[in-house]
């Protein structure tokens, strides 16, 4: 006979794990567990628990919703019905075996009105009693059956109407949703505690829990709590306004309740991977607030009834699409400090490797170090790390449950790690920044800038290429750029007759530049691309920009006091002036041709570019259509008159497409500019 002692011991312990986790997460609000983890031992324990059905118990943290509601200071509140959890889908495979398991009970009859897509909202999950259009009772999960009364805490959350607006609302309904804090919120709630002298929370969604069982409302009213609606209950058999998820959805928002953005109905189930991909991979980074997936649920009602609910755990009709966490834990090594091309010094966080979103991390910006204080991290913090904007990791917060004592602060420098120089701070800046012009560690950003698509516009000079220049000691400065030699190129690793060829015709051909990139290039403090137009257009000459008093620039309209006395700085040192005389010696464009057409080809229009152009760089097409009096702007909208899309133009042209809006290639822009 097989000995099943091996798996009974596993449960017994996956089961102790889980809940231990559960007791943490939701009556403690202080999980030290992983979501990630979590669902890794959740469902280690299912598959065991299907392979030995002798095994099962009711009382297994898979058979639950929630966690045992505790002793505590609140009353308990019994659920009109009980709010049910959710099976995840971790991958497409998975997501294509729960839409087999529907179709095998309810046939195509899930196709008449598709399904409904929502964000994950990752918060804490309470239902709202409203009686006649009044909010009477707020309370939370607990273990879906019985929660806890929270009444008083939810009256203060400005998102949640004391009142249903509208009309159609049953006697009474439950409304159900998501209590959350948005990143921003977080890191403000913690910025004070750590001027308090308090303990910063870990995150938002465990200061959100937190938040919703104080014992003092008015501890409640301080936090930022927010809110999102998404299901509702109600007594019997009402009639209801709403067929739908999605006109529920809809009914919600007319009541006031708010409902979370990026909502979509997909007729199939190829629509709903779509949505999923286009939520993981672009929406997720730009949110404001966390999500851990997103939950898709077969769009009528009465199909909702039909599928039911396994257990009174778990319902049939909806499923969880799980995305690859974005926020994990790891260590906070060391902070590092680096010089930027304007000589402002930024801390960066070295971290232990970890993977967040599906990419290994090793550092995470920190902007400044005023921030650092702010979060009040140390080096040695267990801290929790989100990739935001796609790519660009941060730091939400350190763990303080985690630290061992031996952490330390880390100050600000006083001065420049890269040339030793005292640094400076404006007195309404937070960065602290290094003035030496010839500061070795501004060099390569620097040049960067000088040669972006934004700047000079050279084509081929990239950072590794910058970098092959400052170790052979052929650059040092911008000016260096416009003495090389197609042989001193070819010279270096990697580098071929032609590949040299190309980059020294490509510095050549950035001698022409008008007078405004050149502003833009030389990488002036507070100076942009824009700010950088209306100097070049208003002075016309650089040898007048340099001659102008800070009362001369200011004067200008849209320029203020800072940029005015940042510009004169820059040409009163004798580094910035020796720059600008070795450049104009190189032959550079030292006037910017003043006038726009006042009745050019783009006259008053708006204008998106898109995609790679055959011969026009990003920078060449947006200068002389504003130069033909058009204004370039970066996102399609109703309001865009014109779309020009080049090579692997992507949703921009889409939507362009869908809007109705004008699509030109380059040929027929070149033709409209007139030649």
């Amino acid at each position: 006979m097989a000995d099943r002692s091996a798996p009974a011991a596993r449960v017994a312990e996956l089961r102790r794990q889980l809940e231990r986790a559960a007791h943490e997460y939701y009556v403690l609000d202080a999980p030290t567990l992983s979501d990630a983890a979590y669902d890794k031992l959740f469902r280690e324990l299912q598959a065991l628990e299907r392979d030995h059905p002798e095994l099962r118990d009711e009382d297994s943290p898979t058979a639950r919703v929630g966690a045992a509601v505790g002793a505590s200071h609140l009353a308990k509140h019994t659920h009109l019905v009980p709010m049910a959890s959710l099976d995840n889908a971790f991958d497409e495979a998975e997501l294509a075996e729960w839409d087999v398991r529907l179709r095998k009970l309810v046939g195509d009859a899930v196709d008449t009105d598709g399904y409904c897509c929502e964000l994950k909202i990752d918060g804490a999950a309470i239902s709202l009693t409203y009686r006649r259009g009044t909010l009477a009772i707020g309370a939370t999960r607990g273990n879906g059956s019985v929660g806890e009364d929270v009444t008083a805490n939810v009256r203060t959350i400005a998102d949640i109407p004391r009142h249903l607006d509208g009309k159609g609302w049953p006697d009474e309904i439950e409304i159900r949703g998501e209590v959350y804090m948005t990143f921003e919120g977080f890191e403000r709630m913690n910025a004070e505690r750590v001027r308090a002298g308090e303990d910063v929370f870990t995150n938002p969604r465990n200061s959100a829990a937190g938040a919703l069982r104080q014992k003092d409302p008015r501890e409640s009213a301080k936090k930022p709590l927010r809110f999102f609606g998404y299901a509702f209950a109600v007594p019997g058999a009402d009639t209801l306004p709403f067929a739908t998820q999605w006109d529920l959805l809809e009914t919600l928002a007319g009541w006031g309740i708010p409902v979370a953005p990026h909502r979509r109905r997909c007729p199939s189930l190829d629509g709903v991977h779509a949505w999923a991909r286009e939520v993981e991979a672009t929406i997720r980074p730009a949110l404001p607030f966390a999500i851990d997936g997103g939950v898709v649920k077969v769009n009528r009602l009465t199909l909702q009834s039909e599928l039911g609910v396994v257990g009174g755990r778990v319902p049939r009709w909806a499923v969880a699409r799980k995305f690859a966490p974005d926020i994990a834990e790891t260590v906070l090594l060391d902070i590092e400090v680096q010089v930027g091309r304007t000589g402002a010094l930024t801390p960066r966080a070295v971290l232990a490797p970890v993977e967040v979103g599906g990419a290994t991390i090793n550092y995470a910006t920190l902007h400044n170090f005023d921030l650092v204080a702010e979060k009040d991290l140390r080096i040695g913090d267990w801290v929790q790390v989100k990739r935001a904007g796609e790519v660009i990791p941060q730091i939400l917060g350190p763990i303080p449950a985690k630290r061992a004592g031996d952490e330390h602060a880390v100050q600000a420098p006083t001065h420049c790690p890269a040339c030793g120089t005292a640094v400076r701070r404006d007195e309404e800046e937070v960065a602290i920044y290094c003035p030496n012009l010839s500061c070795a560690g501004r060099r390569l950003e620097a040049l960067a800038h000088f040669a972006s698509r934004d700047g000079m516009d050279i084509r081929g000079l990239s950072y590794q290429r910058l970098e092959q220049l400052i170790a052979a000691g052929l650059v040092t400065d911008a000016a260096d750029l416009y003495a090389l030699t197609a042989r001193q190129v070819q010279a270096l690793e990697r580098f071929a007759e032609r590949s040299a060829d190309q980059l020294i015709a490509a510095i050549d051909a950035s001698r022409q530049q008008p007078l405004a990139r050149l502003l833009n290039a030389l990488g002036i403090r507070h100076v942009g691309a824009e700010s950088a137009k209306l100097l070049a257009r208003s002075f016309g000459t650089m040898d007048a920009l340099a001659r102008a008093s800070v009362e001369e620039i200011e004067a200008l309209h849209g320029l203020g006091h800072t940029i005015a006395e940042s510009v004169h700085a820059w040409f009163a040192d004798p580094t910035g002036r020796a720059l600008v005389e070795r450049l104009a010696t190189a032959g550079l464009r030292m006037d910017e041709p003043r006038a726009i057409a006042a009745d050019g080809a783009f006259k008053g229009l708006k204008v998106v570019l898109t995609g790679t152009l055959p011969t026009l760089s990003r920078g060449q097409a947006t200068e002389r259509i504003e130069n033909a009096g058009g204004k370039v702007t970066s996102s399609v909208s109703k309001a865009t008159d014109l779309v020009v899309a080049g090579a692997e133009a992507g949703s921009k042209l889409e939507k362009a497409e869908q809007l109705g809006i004008t699509v030109i290639d380059e040929a027929e822009l070149l033709r409209r500019l007139g030649g």
